[in-house]
C-alpha cells in the first residue's frame, strides 16, 4: 500500500489565482471569486509539527454512482450518500475492505425520491432526514434487521399534509412568495439546501434558497418555527452548536447569521451578523466545543470565528488559504478541519493556539469536491492519530481516504 508523506504547509506557501468554474447555474457557489484579502493569513512557522510529516492514502474509490454526490453522512457502521439523481444509498462503513463496483451498483440500501437532487442528509436514531431540490424533507426509517445492508421504508414527508391543512384556511398562517401567489408558512418554496440537528436530536433545522430556517419537531413532524427573509439570498448552509444551541446560518449574500432560542421565548431571535466574506458563503462547520466556526466562500478563503463572549458575538482570528477555488464544504473530526474546494483537492488542516497549518493535500478527484464527512479510525493502534475522510464530488466518485497524523 503507497503512503503520501506530506509536510504542512503554510498559508503563505501558495500565491492563489483568480480561477472559475462553469457548472450548473443554479450551483452559482461554485464560481470562484477574488481571494479574500481584508483578513490576515493564519501563518503556522510557529507550529512546533512544522517538520513532521502527516500521511495519508487514498483507500478506496467508489465509482457505481450515475450522478454527481452531493451529501454525505456517518451514522454507526454506515455511510449514507445522496446524489444529485434522487437516489439515497448506505453502505457499511469497512475501507480496509476492497470493494467492488458489481457490489457498489446493486439496488440494496437504496431509495428514489422526490426530483432533483438530494442536498442534505442528517441521522436520529433509526430516522433518516434528507432535504431535496424539490423544496420537500423526507423522513425515512431505517430498516437494521440486515446487518450488511440497510432498507428503508418512508414515514413522511415535511411539511405533512395533516400541518399544511391545518393551516391552509387561515389567512395568518399564509405568507406571500410571489407577487400573486402565497403559501402556508411551514411549506419551503424553493430547495432544501441543508439540515442540522439540536443535540438532544428534538428539533431539526433546515435551510432553504427561499431564505427560510425552518425548526422542525423529529417526534411529530410539525413545522415549529419559520424565520422568513432570515436572510437577503438564498442559504447555503446550518450548523447547531452543541454547547449553547446557536444556529449559524451562511448565504449567497455573504453573511452568517447566529440565532438563539431565549429562555421562555416560543422563537428564535438574530443574536449577531458575523461580516467577512465578500462572497457567498457555501460551508459551515463548529468545533467539537462550539468555541469556534469555520465558514468558507466563493472567495477561496476558509475564515475561522473564535466566541468571544456568550452573547453569540465572535470575533476573526484570520483565514485559511491554499484553495484556489471556491469552498464548497467543511468537516470537523476532533482538532482537523477538513475543506473541499472546486478546485477538486480537499486540505486538512490543524490549529493549535491560533496558529493553523495545512496537513495534507488530498488529490485524485476529477471535479469540484461537493461534500465531506470524517471520522476517527480505530482500526490503527499507532502512535498517530488516525482518520478516514469520506468525499464526494461532482465526478460522480467516493473517495475513502486514511490520513496519519504525528501525535503532539
Amino acid at each position: 500500500m503507497e503512503y503520501h508523506q506530506t509536510y504542512p504547509y503554510s498559508n503563505n506557501d501558495i500565491e492563489s489565482q483568480t480561477n472559475y468554474f462553469h457548472g450548473d447555474q443554479s450551483d452559482h457557489y461554485l464560481t470562484s471569486e477574488p481571494s479574500l484579502q481584508s483578513v490576515p493569513s493564519l501563518s503556522s512557522q510557529s507550529h512546533s509539527q512544522e517538520n513532521q510529516p502527516t500521511y495519508h492514502h487514498c483507500l478506496t474509490t467508489l465509482q457505481g454512482h450515475n450522478s454527481y454526490i452531493s451529501s454525505l453522512t456517518i451514522s454507526g457502521n454506515f455511510i449514507y450518500i445522496g446524489s444529485s439523481d434522487r437516489e439515497i444509498r448506505s453502505w457499511k462503513c469497512n475501507p480496509h475492505v476492497e470493494f467492488n463496483n458489481e457490489n457498489l451498483s446493486a439496488d440494496h440500501g437504496m431509495v428514489s425520491a422526490g426530483k432533483g437532487a438530494v442536498k442534505s442528509l442528517a441521522i436520529s436514531g433509526d430516522k433518516l432526514f434528507s432535504a431535496h431540490q424539490d423544496h420537500k424533507i423526507r423522513v425515512w426509517k431505517i430498516d437494521n434487521n440486515e446487518p450488511d445492508h440497510q432498507k428503508y421504508s418512508r414515514l413522511a414527508t415535511l411539511p405533512t399534509l395533516g400541518d399544511r391543512a391545518a393551516k391552509l384556511l387561515m389567512p395568518k398562517h399564509q405568507v406571500q412568495i410571489r407577487r400573486h401567489k402565497k403559501s402556508t408558512w411551514v411549506n419551503h418554496v424553493d430547495t432544501v439546501s441543508a439540515l442540522a440537528l439540536s443535540r438532544d436530536e428534538s428539533l431539526l433545522y433546515s435551510v432553504s434558497w427561499d431564505r427560510t430556517l425552518k425548526v422542525w419537531s423529529t417526534s411529530d413532524f410539525k413545522c415549529l418555527e419559520s424565520v422568513t427573509n432570515a436572510h437577503d439570498d438564498a442559504i447555503n448552509a446550518v450548523a447547531v452548536s452543541f454547547e449553547d444551541g446557536h444556529v449559524y446560518t451562511g448565504s449567497a449574500d455573504q453573511k452568517i447569521k447566529v440565532w438563539k432560542k431565549e429562555l421562555g421565548e416560543k422563537k428564535h431571535s438574530l443574536i449577531a451578523i458575523l461580516e467577512k466574506h465578500n462572497s457567498g458563503v457555501n460551508a459551515l462547520a463548529l468545533s467539537s466545543d462550539g468555541c469556534v466556526l469555520y465558514s468558507g466562500a466563493c472567495d477561496r478563503s476558509i475564515v475561522v470565528w473564535e466566541k468571544i463572549d456568550t452573547e453569540g458575538n465572535m470575533g476573526v482570528v484570520g483565514a485559511l488559504r491554499g484553495h484556489t477555488k471556491s469552498i464548497l464544504c467543511l468537516a470537523v473530526v476532533s482538532d482537523l478541519v477538513c475543506s473541499g474546494s472546486a478546485d477538486q483537492t480537499i486540505r486538512i488542516w490543524r490549529g493549535v493556539a491560533r496558529s493553523y497549518s495545512c496537513l495534507a493535500l488530498l488529490e485524485g478527484h476529477k471535479g469540484p469536491v461537493k461534500c465531506l464527512t470524517a471520522t476517527v479510525d480505530h482500526s490503527n493502534t499507532s502512535d498517530a492519530s488516525n482518520y478516514l475522510i469520506y468525499s464526494g464530488g461532482l465526478d460522480c466518485d467516493i473517495k475513502v481516504w486514511q490520513v496519519f497524523v504525528p501525535c503532539q
